[in-house]
């Protein structure tokens, strides 16, 4: 795809089937793509986990782990344990040559599949619950995944962050009694493209 290509098909709503269509097509310049944008969310979030008190012994989800650039960040900070799982099988084809997994699975759009609550302390979607994405009812899922005390971590680039979809259901989940945010930060997203993204880490109590 080109880069023009690429612009066109991000931050804009899309179905499922498309969703997987355009990563299919992206996944082999992915990561040159976004290493030339100069992509921070990754190592943010996983710096996020640390410092919200992310046991690095434990095992963590990294949902929607594409080609693996979440999880080499995880294991960059200290993550032992990580398992990855995403919609895309030309992702995944390299993310599993990745030395950062321990396993990682072809999931199905809207579903966490095997997984129960509180299977994983913590879970990592980094740039997964976004407008041109996942839709905003990811969010509900992944926070219904976490067990007392678990943590989620996800990221809202300036374009989700600019849709009520996705903010509102974010305001819904801190609302329950047994969730809590406990850390937020608006920082570099893809800065070549002008792009910031808030991470955001909730706790179940």
């Amino acid at each position: 795809m080109s880069e023009e290509d690429i612009t066109k098909s991000l931050w804009t709503a899309h179905t499922g089937d498309e969703i997987e269509q355009i990563y299919a097509n992206w996944a082999e310049s992915y990561e040159t793509d976004v290493a030339t944008w100069g992509y921070a969310t990754p190592t943010r979030l996983a710096l996020a986990l640390r410092q919200s008190g992310a046991n690095i012994e434990k095992p963590i989800l990294d949902f929607g782990c594409g080609t693996g650039l979440a999880g080499m960040a995880l294991k960059a900070v200290g993550f032992q344990v990580i398992d990855g799982t995403d919609i895309s099988s030309e992702m995944l084809r390299q993310a599993e040559e990745k030395p950062a997994y321990r396993q990682v699975w072809k999931g199905l759009p809207g579903s966490m599949g095997h997984i129960r609550r509180g299977d994983y302390p913590a879970i990592a979607a980094t740039g997964v619950v976004s407008l041109g994405a996942a839709p905003p009812e990811t969010l509900d899922m992944l926070v219904d995944a976490i067990g007392p005390g678990g943590l989620l971590a996800f990221s809202f680039n300036d374009a989700t962050l600019a849709d009520r979809q996705y903010t509102d259901r974010l305001d819904i989940a801190v609302l329950a009694p047994d969730i809590e945010l406990v850390f937020e930060d608006h920082g570099p997203h893809l800065p070549a493209k002008d792009m910031m993204s808030t991470i955001y880490v909730l706790r179940r109590t």
